[in-house]
């Protein structure tokens, strides 16, 4: 088939994967997907997955991205702490957790981390409305610091938590201590307890 023909049924999946493709098409020749992403018509984004130089440009696209080429999994850390506004700096790595084993793909889109939780741990997150209709699967704020601290324990000392800048006025307003605790309580981690506790007082919250 015509790459035209193609663009045209699978433009609008902003991310699709070979699997999809040999559904619409049995009769599908494989051979034209590494053919097209050579012509720079596709964009390999890791093994069976692919989208389209025209998402290079739209805004937050790659974020979306990052849910879709490895699953289960949603934004996280400091991906998710800059989304909301909660650390000054723009991310370059795009972060999340996933139940599956530690992995990292790089493509045009960016540098894409997931780092491993345990399946008990995949809580926290929200399903929120996106780019053109898609939905975006991010931490909430509370679980998005939890997963810092759990999974990045240097995080320990006043000096180190003082280096993430974290926003005081935006926790304030969106850091619900409540949650915090609930969501702390079921890591079971005493040493996690410790880190939060010392984030609470480093910050004043």
């Amino acid at each position: 088939m015509n790459f035209h023909a193609f663009r045209k049924v699978f433009l609008e999946f902003t991310c699709f994967t070979s699997h999809q493709v040999y559904a619409w098409y049995p009769d599908f020749d494989k051979n034209n997907l590494s053919r097209w992403v050579k012509k720079g018509f596709l964009i390999k984004l890791r093994n069976g997955f692919y989208s389209f130089p025209e998402y290079l440009n739209q805004a937050g696209v790659s974020l979306y991205l990052a849910n879709r080429i490895y699953r289960p999994s949603y934004i996280s850390l400091h991906s998710a702490l800059s989304f909301y506004g909660l650390i000054p700096e723009a991310v370059v790595r795009i972060t999340s957790v996933s139940s599956l084993k530690t992995a990292n793909f790089e493509n045009l889109f960016g540098d894409f981390s997931y780092q491993t939780i345990k399946p008990d741990l995949m809580f926290g997150y929200d399903q929120k409305p996106y780019l053109n209709g898609l939905t975006l699967n991010i931490a909430k704020p509370e679980k998005a610091i939890l997963d810092m601290l759990y999974l990045y324990p240097f995080y320990d000392s006043a000096k180190e938590l003082e280096a993430l800048r974290l926003d005081e006025e935006i926790m304030l307003e969106m850091i619900n201590i409540t949650t915090l605790n609930t969501y702390m309580s079921n890591f079971r981690s005493r040493a996690l307890d410790s880190r939060v506790q010392l984030l609470i007082k480093t910050y004043g919250l």
